[in-house]
């Protein structure tokens, strides 16, 4: 008779429930939201200057939308895409840059529009 190996592997949930439509979420929350305990949430705010949770009364976090898309974020970094926690800080650093790259170069944009627009008004009066 073969034998047969029953153990369990652990494989992490890939199928995060929705964010609810709220300002701000308690660790306990975000822990549930991101499938994490919350001894890791605590320990990657010391690992990724992205992660700053407000905290207020009795040191308690509170966390905002964009925090809880960033701890997905950095989860789906190091336990999907196989990352170390050195390598998703790089990741999430570049992503960072290019952002405000970006973000800047609409702010330009949007400046010279508004220029272009006011012109064209004061030709017009």
């Amino acid at each position: 008779m073969q034998e047969m190996n029953l153990r369990k592997t652990k494989t992490p949930k890939t199928e995060l429930p929705p964010i609810p439509d709220k300002f701000f979420f308690s660790i306990g929350e975000v822990s549930q939201l991101c499938d994490l305990k919350p001894h890791v949430l605590r320990y990657w705010e010391q690992e990724f200057p992205q992660l700053s949770p407000s905290k207020r009364r009795g040191n308690r976090r509170y966390y905002q939308r964009d925090d809880v898309l960033t701890i997905r974020e950095i989860r789906s970094l190091l336990y999907e895409q196989g990352y170390t926690i050195e390598g998703a800080r790089a990741r999430l650093s570049s992503k960072e840059n290019k952002s405000n790259k970006i973000e800047q170069r609409s702010k330009d944009l949007l400046s010279k529009v508004v220029s272009d627009l006011e012109n064209v008004l004061a030709d017009l009066e």
